[in-house]
């Protein structure tokens, strides 16, 4: 038995087969019912040639498939890739060139996608559809694709698979902040510590073998809800952490995110541990606090919310605060690239003091480092920003971007570091502060700006539903601030009022110089800034 997903996720069936694993709408199945359903999975993508190390591409919204798809290719040694079932045409053929795909399983709604880029994906054998729309049969038959539920019901539920290893690949395509997605490539032994609680995150002890973590899953089982779609990481090791963990795993069965929805599914559900991305979904959901209480469901039981992968602004924290005193509110820092790279639990004493960014204590395997020598800084200096880090379990690198890859994952006297970009200082209490991504920090007459202190700053007005922050050309400071701002019932705000109200959080310098109102902000599912668009949208409207 390794550290490997497959491997630690059967050996947590074998101690608790009956209980419940998944729920997704009216699917609810035991950890026994996925192990047999992934198994089928498995050798049903070994029979259409599918061979260890091999890429396959998951393109579908939530469902059961792509869970035991995703358990199955790791049973083989095959390798899943995360596709966005909100990419075009250029993005998705992007995508499945660059990640050497050799089969996708899909939601038969893509098919005329499929079809339409099927010249220019030639490495592309395989085809399986989940279901068949009667407008897509046309599609189906020229791509030659097979059907999954016929497919599956051949394949024998048995385990019976080759030795696996730690060294088996996992791979999550992101799309970041900006620019073309990267395939980003895990040891599923060094993935496990970093994101799938191989690692103790307080206390920072690591199990010392595969069969003591499996243990995990014996303690009182909880039931969590992770709202993120499954072609996101975050959603990803959720559901990894759940199943190593002996947990109860609720997904969203609904397409589009409605607050007051998930709200009446914790109650019916007693959900527990509810694991968010950022304002995105943090906004609406506590915008839909009070009506729900008022409407007398209950939401008791919610303990614990977890944001990850997204800036999870204070002023929202504060509202599900003043509903759910009691609740104990965890941000998780970090990145594709690195992991978990710390922890905060918000406490509201901090205040605003969290509005730049989260703060949260040095864990032991992260550092910041010295923008020009890359040496760790002492973290008695609390003026020099540097580059956030993480050592120890990190990545191999992108995937075929040898270049990229010397870049991020680097040496330095000996030892391997993570360094994506994001930007970080020491606080004068010894903690980390993060400041955002440098590749869209704003250089504004010689002050450096980072757009998510603005952007926290300016949605803690009540007006303000999002917004993003971007640096736009000026002649007289080089970039000046710019504000996309999208307002409740698209109202336009005073911009003396704004000011006024920003300048308890940020600097007079740091506010925006101009401000334009959009409709919607674009962001990501897992509810990323979307940086490009704003650029591209700011010279629209100038």
């Amino acid at each position: 038995m390794e550290f490997q997903v497959a491997d630690l996720f059967e050996a947590v069936v074998d101690n608790i087969p009956s209980r419940e694993s998944i729920v997704l709408g009216k699917q609810r199945l035991t950890f026994a019912d996925l192990d047999k359903r992934a198994n089928k999975a498995a050798h049903m993508l070994k029979k259409i040639g599918v061979r260890r190390g091999e890429h396959i591409g998951i393109y579908a919204y939530n469902c059961i498939e792509w869970i035991e798809v995703m358990v199955g290719a790791y049973k083989i040694g095959a390798v899943p890739i995360n596709i966005n079932y909100r990419y075009v045409e250029e993005e998705l053929t992007y995508l499945i060139e660059n990640a050497d795909m050799v089969a996708v399983i899909f939601q038969s709604e893509f098919a005329p996608l499929l079809k339409a880029i099927k010249g220019r994906t030639p490495k592309l054998r395989q085809y399986i559809h989940l279901d068949e729309l009667e407008d897509e049969l046309l599609n189906l038959s020229a791509l030659k694709s097979h059907n999954y539920v016929a497919l599956v019901e051949e394949a024998t539920e048995e385990r019976s698979f080759e030795k696996r290893s730690g060294d088996d690949i996992y791979v999550l395509y992101t799309g970041g902040t900006t620019g073309l997605p990267k395939g980003v490539m895990w040891r599923q032994e060094d993935v496990i510590m970093t994101l799938g609680g191989g690692i103790d995150h307080f206390t920072g002890k690591k199990f010392p073998s595969p069969k003591a973590m499996s243990k995990k899953c014996l303690s009182e089982p909880i039931t969590a809800l992770a709202l993120a779609p499954l072609m996101h990481g975050a959603a990803q090791w959720q559901t990894f952490n759940s199943f190593f963990s002996g947990w109860k795993l609720i997904l969203n069965d609904k397409r589009s995110f409605d607050a007051t929805y998930i709200w009446k599914l914790i109650a019916k559900e007693k959900v527990q541990n509810l694991t968010i991305t950022g304002d995105a979904m943090g906004r609406p959901l506590a915008d839909a606090l009070p009506s729900v209480v008022k409407k007398g469901i209950d939401i008791s039981s919610l303990v614990i919310l977890s944001s990850t992968a997204a800036i999870f602004s204070p002023v929202i924290k504060d509202e599900f605060l003043k509903v759910l005193p009691e609740l104990m509110i965890i941000d998780g820092v970090g990145s594709t690239e690195t992991g978990s790279t710390g922890m905060n639990v918000y406490d509201k004493k901090l205040g605003k003091k969290d509005l730049g960014g989260p703060a949260f204590k040095k864990p032991k395997h992260s550092e910041i480092l010295d923008l020009d020598t890359l040496k760790p800084l002492n973290e008695k200096d609390t003026e020099t920003i540097g580059y956030l880090s993480r050592s120890g379990n990190v990545p191999i690198g992108y995937y075929k971007d040898p270049k990229k890859s010397s870049e991020t994952f680097i040496k330095v006297d000996g030892v391997k570091y993570s360094i994506p970009g994001d930007l970080a200082k020491f606080n004068s209490d010894g903690q980390i502060i993060l400041l955002g991504r440098g590749s869209v920090s704003i250089n504004s007459g010689g002050e450096k700006i980072f757009p998510e202190e603005v952007e926290a700053a300016l949605k803690a007005h009540p007006n303000v539903f999002d917004c993003l922050v971007v640096g736009t050309p000026d002649k007289k400071w080089g970039e000046k601030v710019t504000a996309l701002l999208q307002t409740r019932n698209n109202k336009k705000i005073k911009p003396e009022e704004l000011k006024e109200y920003c300048r308890t959080y940020i600097a007079s310098y740091k506010f925006p110089k101009k401000l334009l109102y959009v409709d919607s902000i674009k962001r990501s599912p897992s509810g990323k800034p979307d940086y490009t668009w704003a650029k591209d949208k700011t010279l629209q409207q100038s």
